[in-house]
């Protein structure tokens, strides 16, 4: 038997394009040899896995999990929307956005842990590549935390339960009753995912990126200086369209979407009076499937054509 040195797993791994882990069991279960090692995962389908990780993945499913305080969101990517409607890709989701409420935020610890099966999440994407045959990923998670509180959670165009399209986390931090913090928190949740295209960026004016805002005044100067009035009124024009700005960007800001006569922040300040508790949003996060990713547009009737050689 050869000696499996981390040398011989990094070729390896080199050679096919599999995981470390994988690499190294193929060697273990082939007695080191280099050559069946590679047969060994073209058996079971990874060196193809492998493959098919260039392929652009762009559709799939953002999933949420919470628990009590805590809460998590994942998304995870597949080449096309049939795989989202896999009861066995969906299975592995929810899996994944449940054990994320324990990694912190953090990709690369996520893929790193282990699912209840005892594969990490890593290990049991690239064994789905291979089973269902299209490229996947976990693209990025993010985690939110109120306490003492709730986290709530909504998921927009659901495909199963707790994961669809888009999936928002809304924390509330107070000693309120959690059932009617919960309850606030999901219409807050939906509240952020009817957001579009007018999407908060910050919880309040503070959190706003003070060079995103400064851009923005200088921009609203210009525009003002243009129309040839006194600086008085300049100054007075900016600060009125800078209001208008944060009102779009700032949540607490915002007309709430279910009462528009209210702003988020009267919402809370009129829930502590009835809870008998100060309510505040810790955070919150809105992840829409694929955002950000270019997607390759493809012309199905010339790839036909070009297979039966008509093109």
């Amino acid at each position: 038997m050869a000696a499996i040195t981390a040398a011989l797993v990094k070729e390896l791994r080199e050679k096919t394009g599999v995981g470390m882990m994988d690499c190294k069991k193929a060697l273990n279960e082939t007695d080191g040899d280099f050559e069946a090692a590679v047969d060994w995962l073209r058996k079971k389908g990874l060196s193809k896995a492998a493959k098919k990780a260039d392929r652009v993945a762009a559709e799939g499913l953002v999933a949420v999990a919470t628990d009590g305080s805590n809460g998590a969101v994942v998304e995870v990517n597949s080449e096309t929307d049939f795989v989202a409607r896999n009861e066995t890709f969906q299975a592995a989701v929810k899996d994944i956005a449940t054990l994320a409420l324990t990694t912190g935020g953090d990709v690369d610890a996520l893929k790193a842990a282990s699912l209840p099966s005892g594969e990490t999440v890593e290990d049991k994407l690239t064994n789905l590549v291979a089973t269902i045959g299209e490229n996947m990923s976990l693209r990025r998670t993010q985690v939110i935390t109120a306490e003492p509180g709730v986290v709530a959670s909504y998921v927009h165009n659901a495909e199963a339960d707790g994961m669809g399209a888009l999936g928002v986390l809304v924390g509330l931090k107070s000693e309120g009753d959690k059932d009617k913090l919960a309850e606030l928190g999901r219409k807050i949740a939906m509240h952020v995912a009817a957001g579009s295209p007018a999407v908060a960026v910050s919880v309040d004016i503070d959190g706003v990126d003070s060079a995103i805002a400064d851009k923005e005044r200088e921009v609203f100067a210009d525009q003002a200086r243009a129309s040839g009035k006194p600086d008085n009124i300049i100054e007075k024009m900016v600060e009125g369209r800078m209001r208008k700005f944060f009102e779009e960007v700032v949540l607490l800001k915002q007309a709430f979407v279910m009462d528009p006569d209210r702003t988020i922040e009267k919402v809370l300040e009129d829930a502590g009076k009835e809870l008998g508790s100060p309510v505040e949003i810790t955070g919150f996060v809105r992840m829409a499937k694929g955002e950000g990713v270019e997607k390759k547009e493809e012309d199905f009737a010339a790839e036909v054509a070009a297979a039966t050689g008509q093109a």
